[in-house]
Formats: structure tokens, sequence, C-alpha cells
């Protein structure tokens, strides 16, 4: 069984198949993922032509079931697929490079950004460092984090979310 993050499989037909799903295994891992976005994920992998039993499973699920019944069953078609889940720390510097990434793009506002759900990362780089070191601790505390400044730091966030994007470290290899 090849590791996600393990290049020297490149021709492994999980990779080239359907990345949407080993993106979905690391942010699964990172907590970045809702449970009942795993059943549509499942069914577009069909849809392209991976066919295993437990992916039509999980397919099949509601969005509305028993979360825990996603998960387990979504585990279940990584395992059959061959695709180990991340070490959790190391999915969450990718899901913490991908919040760059759509900070750049203008796609994360920022009381997404203020969260301490980032704060017990361990982080690795000086660019995750940095970017991470920005992330005010709730969205309640930005005024009294920031002061009266926030386009300064919005400026210093956006420096250090490109320098962070710009330096991929850690993630699926598709």
């Amino acid at each position: 069984m090849a590791a996600i993050g393990d290049t020297s499989e490149s021709d492994s037909p999980v990779r080239s198949a359907y990345p949407p799903l080993l993106e979905a295994a690391w942010l699964y891992q990172a907590d970045q993922l809702c449970p009942e976005d795993l059943p549509m994920t499942a069914a577009q992998a069909l849809a392209i032509g991976m066919d295993t039993p437990v992916l039509c499973e999980l397919a099949g699920l509601s969005r509305y079931a028993d979360p825990r019944d996603i998960r387990d069953t979504f585990e279940q078609a990584l395992q059959e697929l061959g695709i180990k889940l991340p070490d959790r720390n190391v999915a969450r510097r990718y899901a913490l490079r991908r919040l760059a990434a759509r900070f750049t793009a203008g796609e994360a506002d920022l009381a997404e950004l203020a969260s301490d759900e980032w704060s017990e990362t361990d982080v690795e780089t000086a660019e995750e460092q940095a970017f991470l070191a920005l992330l005010p601790s709730c969205a309640c505390c930005i005024e009294y984090t920031l002061g009266l400044d926030e386009a300064a730091w919005e400026a210093q966030l956006q420096i250090a979310a490109c320098a962070l994007v710009s330096h991929p470290t850690v993630g699926p290899s598709f």
C-alpha cells in the first residue's frame, strides 16, 4: 500500500484517476472536510470509473446518514483503494497551506482565518510559522488583536500566505 505523499508510484491508477479523492483523504485527516460531503466525493469517483464495493456503498449513503457510518465507510473505501491516510499533523500542515492558497485567491474571509484550531498545528517551516503567527485565535478578537490597523495586518498576512503557497512541503501527490 502506498502512502499518499509517496511519489515513487506516480503511475498508480488511484493517483491518476481521481485527485479529489486523495485530497479528501488529506482534508478528512485534518478535520477540514465534513463527513456529509464524502458520499458525493465517492459518487464522483464512481462516475469517472473508479469502482470498488465499499466506494459504491459510500456513494449510496445519504449525506444525512450517521457521520460515524460515513467516516467508517470512507476509511474502508480508502483502504480498499490502497490509499493510506496521512499523519494527522502532516495533513493539518497541508490544510494550513490550502487555507493560505484560498486566502490569496480571495476565497477565504478574515473570519475563516480567525480560529484557535490552528494553534495546535506543529509547523515545521518558516513559511508555515509566519502565516500561523498572523492568524488571530478567534473572530471576536480580530479587532483586539489587530488594533486599528487591519489593512496592515491583511497585507502582512497576504505576504505570508503567498510565501507559504510558493513553498509547498506537504500534500497529496497527484
